[in-house]
């Protein structure tokens, strides 16, 4: 049975650090992309980062590039989200989630192009953890 399971969230001053971390079982890690979603209130679910563990490749959105990191530890099956310089506008319940078989799409960036994860239609998900930065 595929589980994820977030911890890390909770209450932050504008200009903070959280660090969420997603853990995984009940398959093979490398097999899968994951990735870190959020749902507002008012908004749209969005892709905030994606993580492909197999080549290391990362996706992040214009909202959070620059100032969160996504990174997986293979040995324990775990990935984290690294979020620094954090907004009230990131207020929101994060979830992880993950996705098999993973796919990749060719972005232009900076000058040069990059295979990263795509960052959608996801099948698996876990609980969600809330997230609140104060202003």
């Amino acid at each position: 049975e595929v589980q994820l399971v977030e911890s890390g969230g909770g209450l932050v001053q504008a200009g903070g650090s959280l660090r969420l971390s997603c853990a995984t079982s009940g398959f093979t890690f490398e097999n899968y992309a994951i990735g870190w979603f959020r749902h507002a209130p008012g908004k749209e679910r969005e892709g905030v980062s994606c993580i492909t563990s197999s080549d290391g490749n990362t996706y992040y959105s214009d909202s959070v590039k620059g100032r969160f990191t996504i990174s997986s530890d293979n040995a324990e099956n775990t990935v984290y989200l690294q979020m620094n310089e954090l907004k009230p506008e990131d207020t929101a319940i994060y979830y992880c989630a993950a996705r098999t078989p993973p796919r990749w799409i060719r972005r232009f960036y900076g000058g040069e192009y990059y295979y990263t994860p795509v960052c959608e239609d996801y099948n698996y998900w876990g609980q969600g953890i809330q997230v609140t930065v104060a202003s």
